[in-house]
């Protein structure tokens, strides 16, 4: 049999292709999840029981995500729970009794108050704010957004938005005889009566009145 050099020469560079193919790493983004769940405090290890589950995982932060400094200063006011919203990978865990650890990269939300694993309108929330003295609240779905403002009902308008660089955004609407916009921003924010951490400060601006606040991306959401 008649050995043929052109043709193994011509299978060089098809075989390489494979191998630049085959070694190409996957996307770490790719690998992280977004979880909601209780957060405790035992024996100095934080741990994380995600929302309707039984597993549980050691929380292993780096510090990037500041979530174990926030949770600490809640813990050291007595709280023996907390609610975390927060996205990162899942990785395993040879301990035992414990499933796994999650390793932090952006937190949403991490609270004392409230029982937020039975939010039932978390899933279809895109964005929520809100702010203090006078007490106000906007919740943002894709049907529209809905203000809260204390002693005043509640009003479901349409809006706006406008994306902006480095992560902030701008809703607006004109309606009912008045002109609101709501701007926010990726920046730590600690809500002043509850002592809540979320990841965006807010600005509410209605009718020349500017109330300020904070926010986080609801369930809908995973910029």
């Amino acid at each position: 049999m008649r050995f043929n050099r052109r043709f193994c020469f011509a299978l060089l560079p098809l075989l390489a292709s494979c191998q630049v193919y085959t070694d190409k790493p996957a996307d770490p983004e790719m690998l992280q999840t977004r979880l909601q769940g209780e957060l405790s405090l035992n024996a100095g290890q934080l741990l994380f029981r995600p929302c309707q589950e039984q597993r549980q995982f050691i929380l292993k932060d780096n510090g990037a995500s500041g979530l174990s400094s926030d949770a600490n200063t809640l813990f050291s006011n007595g709280h023996s729970k907390l609610y975390v919203d927060m996205r990162g990978q899942l990785q395993a865990n040879a301990q035992a009794g414990i499933d796994g650890q999650f390793v932090p990269s952006q937190v949403y939300r991490v609270q004392a108050e409230g029982n937020a694993c039975n939010d039932i309108n978390y899933a279809r929330t895109l964005l929520r704010a809100s702010g203090h003295e006078p007490d106000w609240n906007i919740a943002v779905s894709n049907q529209g957004l809905i203000l809260n403002r204390s002693g005043q009902e509640p009003q479901a308008l349409p809006y706006l938005e406008e994306q902006l660089p480095e992560g902030r955004m701008s809703l607006s609407s004109e309606a009912n005889g008045q002109r609101l916009e709501l701007w926010v921003a990726k920046q730590r924010c600690v809500d002043s009566m509850s002592g809540t951490v979320q990841h965006m400060s807010a600005e509410l601006r209605i009718n020349g009145e500017v109330l300020r606040g904070c926010a986080y991306l609801g369930g809908a959401r995973n910029d």
